[in-house]
């Protein structure tokens, strides 16, 4: 899979792209992050890419030019999905992961200051992702939360297929993961669940699925209420 990032600060997906699993991924070739810096298709030698809005108000606005150019300069299918990075789209969930994991190449885009001119969203973007209900000063830190959570669920990416499929909101109902314990056995007084540590395959596999729905009953709640509604 192949992400290309349309940003005004390249350096910071370039750094997130380069530790953890995500940039084991990446040198081993599994991922790959592009970065298309949106100042190199400035309007002017002085660097613009961003103008006062038209009828007013505070901040500055992207401008639709540079934008375009710079989507424009990417060697990609027309059918690769366009991603806007913004507090007004749908919120990225597990199963969105899932959706774009098929995807051979994704285009983020990465907004700044009070947003873009509204004609290049509807140019090129086929959809609005958010992270979450509050603002950012950028789109880079939700594009890296995406990237992480889309790149986790590409086959080879993580060592072992398994290790996704238990986690958090995984499963056709969205529980959260059971409790993880490792050595040693105790703990300033806490010791792990004797079931954990009887082999039984079985009663462990009872013990977890009850534990998750137990843990998401208590925690996220909502999570349980929004599958009864469906």
């Amino acid at each position: 899979m192949t992400f290309h990032v349309l940003t005004l600060f390249p350096e910071m997906i370039q750094q997130a792209a380069s530790h953890s699993i995500l940039g084991r991924a990446v040198r081993s070739g599994t991922i790959a992050v592009g970065t298309i810096d949106i100042r190199d298709f400035a309007i002017n030698k002085h660097g613009q890419v961003d103008d006062a809005p038209y009828g007013g108000g505070a901040g500055m606005v992207l401008m639709a030019q540079p934008i375009y150019d710079a989507y424009k300069s990417i060697d990609a299918p027309t059918t690769t999905p366009v991603i806007y990075l913004s507090p007004q789209g749908k919120v990225l969930t597990q199963a969105k992961a899932q959706e774009l994991a098929v995807q051979k190449e994704i285009v983020l885009l990465c907004g700044h200051y009070e947003g873009l001119d509204e004609r290049v969203i509807g140019e090129i973007v086929t959809e609005e992702i958010s992270i979450g209900d509050y603002v950012l000063t950028g789109g880079e830190p939700a594009a890296i939360v995406l990237m992480d959570a889309v790149s986790r669920l590409v086959p080879g990416v993580l060592g072992k297929e398994a290790s996704h499929q238990d986690e958090s909101f995984s499963g056709e109902v969205p529980l959260l993961e059971y409790p993880q314990y490792t050595r040693p056995a105790e703990f300033m007084g806490r010791n792990v669940p004797d079931v954990l540590l009887s082999g039984h395959h079985g009663n462990i596999e009872a013990w977890r699925r009850e534990q998750a729905v137990k843990r998401t009953k208590e925690k996220r709640p909502d999570l349980l209420q929004t599958e009864e509604n469906k």
